[in-house]
Parts: C-alpha cells; sequence; structure tokens
C-alpha cells in the first residue's frame, strides 16, 4: 500500500470515529483492519500526518495517543473524500 493510501487510511477512520480534538485513540488501534502485511507500516505513515500537523500527537502513560486536528478540517477534507 502507498503511503498516501495509509494517510487516507488513518484519516477516514479517526474521523468516521469521531477522534476530533479532545478525543483520542491509541496509535496500535490503527492496525485494526489491515493485512497484516501492510501494518508495519502505518505508524510511518501517522507520524508523516503529524509532521504535517493533521494528527495531534498526545503522550499518555499507556503510550502514544492521536486525534484530528480540528483547525486542519480542509485538509481533513481533502483525505475524507
Amino acid at each position: 500500500m502507498e503511503e498516501e493510501q495509509l494517510k487516507g487510511f488513518i484519516v477516514k477512520k479517526l474521523f468516521h470515529h469521531g477522534y476530533i480534538g479532545g478525543r483520542h485513540t491509541a496509535i496500535d488501534n490503527l492496525k485494526k483492519g489491515l493485512p497484516s502485511h501492510v501494518r508495519g507500516e502505518i505508524k510511518e505513515a501517522a507520524k508523516a500526518l503529524i509532521k504535517e500537523g493533521i494528527l495531534l500527537p498526545k503522550q499518555t502513560a499507556y503510550g502514544l495517543h492521536i486525534s484530528l486536528n480540528p483547525r486542519k478540517k480542509a485538509e481533513i477534507n481533502v483525505y475524507v473524500k
């Protein structure tokens, strides 16, 4: 899978489940629903989205959590469509 497809998968999944702003989920939950040969690439795509500012990282005591940045609504809509 290409990185752009993985980015789209991540954004769509988080948007569909409502992980925007203050509501967040573990980065490990992104792997669910993907074939096993793609699961290793998902964290790299998530890190790229964090650098772009589309994902907001939140470090917790039990690991890294992420959510969509509500201020990047235009960029999110590009991935969702």
